[in-house]
């Protein structure tokens, strides 16, 4: 089950994807098929078959957002959390080799779009939760378990 805390930032997306999905692409979408099947016989008509496929793709994305946006709980910067790691944290991670990892951990609904943040369910983010600079963490991959050493934590209170 996935955890359902978010930044204020991540709510405000998938707030803007709903409408923007709602208010824009579905009427666009609708007045497609509307054309569409006015044209007659809809098995052959690929525009018509195209459309109405993409709207159930709209209406399916549009219940599953309206639904989980209800259940998610904003978690905002709190001055309490500096010089630890927690949900919302930027973390600076370095192993064994020298491998240096830098990320934010952030909810599961936030990870799509970037490749510079890790769901707060992640392995390395649960070994990483309530360790401070300087610490070590042991991280569970596939391969066997990993020592990382933490060498930044920092929070930006303008994430909302």
């Amino acid at each position: 089950m996935k955890t359902k805390l978010i930044t204020r930032r991540g709510y405000q997306q998938l707030q803007r994807e709903l409408d923007h999905l709602w208010r824009t692409e579905r009427p666009e979408v609708t007045k497609k098929v509307a054309w569409a099947a006015s044209l007659g016989d809809r098995s052959e008509n690929a525009d018509y078959q195209y459309n109405k496929k993409r709207l159930r793709e709209i209406d399916r994305r549009v219940r599953y957002l309206r639904k989980r946006l209800e259940d998610l709980q904003v978690v905002d910067y709190s001055p309490q959390q500096e010089g630890k790691v927690f949900f919302g944290a930027y973390v600076e991670v370095e192993d064994e080799q020298g491998e240096v990892l830098r990320f934010q951990i952030v909810g599961p609904d936030e990870i799509y779009d970037s490749k510079t943040v890790i769901s707060i369910d992640a392995p390395m983010a649960r070994a990483l939760l309530k360790k401070q600079v300087d610490d070590e963490a042991w991280v569970s991959t596939p391969t066997g378990r990993k020592l990382w050493y933490i060498n930044d934590i920092h929070y930006r209170s303008d994430d909302s």
